[in-house]
Parts: structure tokens; sequence; C-alpha cells
């Protein structure tokens, strides 16, 4: 494509990953006028003359719009997550072949693929089951955007591609603890008990789970390499081929930001999935994506960030 006459539709370009998107997206040759981020206030994507009109005139699609949290807000409330991100998907997609869209790139989730996944997660495991039980409404929602991306490419010769980032983290993340993911709450947990002078900290499960991590500026890169440059309709996943457990997770965060303090282990609450890390080998074969940001480097990042922006969020 010729970057410089693309015109580039983000849903969600004002979340976590979309700031980091546009950046990419720029750094790769697009104009800032070319691209099109509307606000959540602005464009409510249940809403169908709302999808028909952020579509038009735009070549590309790159739908990123989530209703998204942790396990707790997943389990508060899994019909809206069901409804919000499946009718979000459907009628962006719709609109945006009915407007002649020339590419949509469907951003799925690792909560897509089933609760017990051979490790790593390798993309043709995607059907082999159901999702961990605590986000399934969520996850199978995001899953039928490559139901719908393939019947369309089968049907229509739409050009749509469906993308599986592993669990994000990075500066911006959410640090809400009602809705944030494991590293911004465990970040919070650990900076808000030495501050109040707490001698621990309480964490859902027993530790004994894994979970993989992308720092979010690779995702982005991830995001905008596949934009760019696959054309197939298989699904492929976007992580950093590592693993770790949230166990190790929370003893590396304490150790980061300096809490002494004792981890206990709340295991009336869920753990999740048992364990999470993708088979990476895909992206890098087809569109060349590679993770670069080490994990540890990545954790300092974020964490500085919050220290910085505490005020803000």
């Amino acid at each position: 494509m010729d970057w410089k006459n693309v015109n580039v539709l983000v849903t969600g370009g004002a979340g976590f990953v979309g700031q980091h998107l546009i950046q990419a997206l720029l750094h790769g040759g697009i104009p800032p006028e070319n691209i099109s981020a509307p606000h959540r206030s602005e464009a409510d994507f249940r809403l169908w003359d709302h999808c028909q009109q952020a579509v038009a005139n735009q070549d590309i699609v790159i739908h990123l719009a989530a209703v998204v949290g942790g396990i707790g807000i997943n389990r508060e409330k899994p019909g809206e997550f069901f409804y919000d991100n499946l009718i979000m998907g459907a009628q962006l997609m719709e609109t945006a072949r009915l407007a002649n869209v020339e590419k949509f790139v469907a951003i799925g989730t690792i909560c897509a693929y089933p609760k017990f996944t051979p490790v790593p997660f390798q993309e043709c495991n995607l059907w082999d089951g159901y999702p961990e039980e605590t986000n399934a409404p969520y996850g199978l929602a995001k899953k039928m955007l490559l139901v719908q991306a393939q019947a369309y490419r089968q049907q229509y010769g739409f050009n749509a591609i469906f993308l599986l980032p592993v669990n994000l983290y990075g500066p911006g993340d959410n640090f809400d603890p009602r809705s944030s993911h494991v590293i911004p709450a465990l970040i919070k947990k650990c900076i808000d008990a030495m501050e109040n002078g707490e001698d621990h900290i309480i964490v859902w499960g027993d530790g004994s789970p894994t979970r993989e991590f992308l720092y979010v500026e690779d995702c982005a890169e991830g995001i905008a390499l596949a934009t760019e440059r696959y054309e197939k309709p298989d699904p492929v996943n976007l992580g950093s081929g590592m693993e770790i457990s949230i166990k190790d997770l929370v003893h590396l965060i304490a150790d980061l930001v300096g809490f002494k303090g004792e981890i206990r282990w709340d295991t009336t609450q869920p753990n999740g999935q048992p364990r999470r890390c993708l088979d990476v080998s895909r992206a890098e074969r087809e569109f060349g994506f590679r993770a670069k940001t080490p994990f540890a480097e990545g954790l300092r990042r974020t964490v500085e960030w919050y220290r910085t922006h505490r005020a803000e969020v």
C-alpha cells in the first residue's frame, strides 16, 4: 500500500493500545490527517449509524475498540461483555464491507483459546474446546470476528485479517482496581501498601497459573506490520513467547517497586486459565514480527509511568 495516500480508521484509538498504534502508524509514514480515531464519546459502535459514519471514505479499518477488564469485572458483567463486543465487531465489519473498505484488521484476544490448550498455544488449537469460564463470554464474542472475517472473505472476497494478542502491559495501562488486569493491579497494590504502611497484600488465587505478556509498544508494532503485510484468512498470535507464573510475577513486581511485606493468597478467588503461552512463529514467518522489549525492562517502564502519572489516572 501507498501509506501516504491511505485513510485509516482506528477504533479505540484513544485507548491503551490505540494510542501506541497510532504512533506506530505515524512512524510508518501515514500522515496524521489520514488517521481517524474517534473517541467513544463521539462514536458508539453499538449503533449502526455511528459505524456507517466512521467507516465512510476509509481504506483500512483497525478494530481495537472493546469492553475489557480483569477476572472480577468479567464475572460481574458477562452479558455486557458479550453483547457489546459482539455487536461492535459485527456491525463495524459489515458496514466496512458495504463501504468497500480495502482491509479490515480485527483484534481478538487470548481469552478466545480453550481453557485447556496445549502449551505453547498454536492457532490451530483455537477451536479445540470451550474458553476458561470467567472470561468465556468476552473471548467468544471476540472470536466471532474470526468467523465473520473468514465468512466474508469466502463469500464477498473481503480482505479481513484476525490477530490474537496475548496479555498486554505497559505505560498508559488501566490501573483502576475494579477493572484492571493483573500487572497494573499488582503494581498499584504494592505501591498503595507501601504508602499506607501495610505489611501485606492480598492476591487472588494460589499463584500457580502462568501467563505470557507482551509490551504494548511491541503489540502496536505487530498490528502495524500485519496491517501492511498480512493478507491471509488464518488467525495469527501476537506475543513474546515467554511464560511466567503469577507467583513469580508478584515477587518480581514487589521487588521492582520495593515492597517488602507479606504476599497472602486468597484461594477462594479463581485462578483463571491454568496456563498461557503462545507459539509466535506464524507472526514472524508471515510478516516479520518479533517482540523486542525484555520483560523486566517493560515492567520497569510501566512502574515509572504509573508513579509519574498517578494523579492523572
